[in-house]
């Protein structure tokens, strides 16, 4: 261990994920800083740094993944890379745990340097944090299937973000010895406060509502819905759509938005590293997605005080409250998503009703200080140092 401070050991903790946009790399980082915050020593171990870690903060420190590019390798090896570094890091600086976020390739290069370091008389123990399409999507790709469940299999300790990611796991991976503990995504309030922010920006002509969604713009997040979806409501309310990120769809998406005539209703902002700021100025936020994991954006936009209107049958059925912080309706439900926006955008009382309850169900629930400590007590169990047991409840 790290040493002692008070009454509670210090522990050393690796930290990879992806450290580009993305939930998962927003959380692990988010995660790190809070762990070091409560004088953890935490150590990222990634290809670049990630995006949320913009500043200095003692008890962090940053690894970078060097990938030689031989000409005998047509594609650089990097989870080979990633292993022997974080195999170096972790005998270096006498890591207690590694902590990796999404499947593939992070728990197989993890396996990996575990068992190097099992090799040598030594051992760090491994615990996998499943985000989504590391189960939903590339876990299901044939290329992948296999290293994935053998990989998560490998792991002493899994977490998923939600209920609905776990029981997908257990369903599709059929892993008999897949144990998953729920420990689900969070926000600092203080970085999500409405007025802290509000009338910062001007995203919208006055008298306009603001309708922002915010995300990477791929195929599972439904973006012709959510063009078709806008016009419906501007029929009704005078508003704009501000799109914050960028992907695949958002040519289709500004294809589309010229068919049905409301080009100049709609405004791409491309990426952020924050959106605080941006959520703070919005009045509702869209999320028709096929498939979502937690939605930590959803949650974003709560913590923001802005209802959310989203799909029923995800992960967002554990993060917003049904007629009371948001609606959610059946992937797909165009009209309906529709109606249920307007009727927020056009009543004052219901918006601010919702507003509220919003805000204090991410405070409440989903808030920074109440979710790191249950990694903490999960470290401490995978270590050996407490009898406590599973931390999948609230």
């Amino acid at each position: 261990m790290a040493g002692k401070s008070g009454d509670e050991e210090k522990m050393k903790i690796g930290i990879t994920c992806y450290p580009t946009y993305g939930g998962s790399g927003a959380v692990a980082t988010e995660l790190g800083l809070g762990l070091a915050r409560r004088g953890h020593e935490v150590h990222f171990i990634s290809y670049a740094q990630p995006f949320r870690l913009t500043q200095f903060i003692d008890g962090v420190y940053f690894h970078e993944v060097e990938v030689n590019r031989y000409p005998l390798f047509e594609y650089p090896p990097y989870s080979l890379a990633l292993a022997v570094t974080m195999h170096e890091v972790t005998r270096r600086e006498g890591l207690d745990l590694l902590h990796v976020h999404y499947a593939i390739p992070h728990a197989t290069a993890g396996w990996i340097a575990r068992d190097m370091l099992r090799a040598a008389g030594g051992d760090v123990k491994l615990v996998t944090t499943l985000h989504g399409t590391d189960i939903t999507l590339v876990g299901q790709d044939p290329s992948y299937r296999s290293i994935t469940r053998f990989s998560i299999e490998k792991s002493d300790r899994l977490t998923a973000v939600s209920d609905w990611l776990r029981d997908r796991t257990h369903r599709d991976f059929e892993c008999d010895r897949c144990a998953i503990d729920v420990i689900p995504n969070f926000v600092d309030p203080d970085v999500y406060d409405r007025e802290r922010y509000r009338g910062r920006h001007r995203l919208a002509r006055p008298g306009e509502k603001v309708v922002m969604h915010i995300s990477n713009f791929r195929a599972v997040k439904r973006i012709p819905d959510l063009i078709e979806m806008f016009a419906r409501i501007r029929r009704e309310v005078p508003a704009r759509l501000v799109l914050v990120g960028d992907g695949p769809e958002r040519q289709r998406a500004e294809e589309l938005a010229a068919e049905l005539g409301i080009s100049g209703a709609v405004v791409f902002l491309g990426k952020f590293d924050s959106v605080a700021d941006l959520l703070a100025n919005a009045d509702l936020f869209l999320l028709p997605s096929e498939q979502e994991s937690f939605g930590l954006v959803a949650l974003e936009a709560q913590a923001s005080g802005v209802p959310v209107v989203g799909s029923s049958g995800t992960g967002l059925d554990e993060v917003i409250e049904d007629g009371a912080t948001g609606y959610l309706h059946p992937v797909g439900s165009v009209d309906a998503m529709a109606r249920s926006a307007v009727s927020l955008l056009t009543d004052g009382a219901l918006w601010t009703g919702f507003s509220r309850e919003a805000r204090r169900r991410a405070v409440e629930h989903f808030a920074l200080d109440r979710i790191v400590p249950r990694y903490e007590a999960l470290y401490r169990n995978v270590l050996g140092l407490d009898d406590a047991p599973g931390v999948s409840a609230a």
